[in-house]
């Protein structure tokens, strides 16, 4: 995460488990849900995404440039705040302490998983009119 946005990007990041990958499918946008986790530190900072392999989403994000995004807007937080961040997703074989950081996956999920690594990161938090 090469931009000054990343030390906040990741610390938020980390406060939040689910967020949204968005990529083409059929020339359509589609936005999934996905489990995350921020693996690595600095310029080798990578976020490790967790989705139901049933949707087939995987297969039109790995290769590709995808835009992922989490926010605390439900969370009843006196601060809100979103990151969002694009970089190219990669199936992933993820390692047992990445596992373990994402904790059991749902017995309705047939998980699979993506590595991005951000390039562009942005942090907005909205401001009451």
């Amino acid at each position: 995460m090469p931009l000054t946005d990343e030390p906040l990007a990741v610390e938020l990041l980390g406060r939040v488990p689910y967020g949204r990958i968005a990529t083409s499918l059929r020339a359509l946008p589609a936005v999934a849900p996905a489990r995350h986790i921020v693996s690595g530190d600095g310029e080798d900072g990578e976020v490790l995404l967790r989705m139901d392999r049933r949707l087939g989403y995987h297969h039109a994000c790995h290769g590709t440039v995808v835009a992922y995004g989490a926010d605390n807007f439900n969370s009843g937080a006196d601060v809100l705040w979103s990151v969002q961040f694009t970089g190219t997703a990669r199936l992933a074989d993820p390692t047992p302490r990445e596992l373990a950081l994402l904790g059991a996956a749902p017995d309705h999920l047939d998980p699979v998983y993506l590595r991005v690594r951000p390039g562009f990161v942005s942090v907005h938090t909205p401001h009451a009119a």
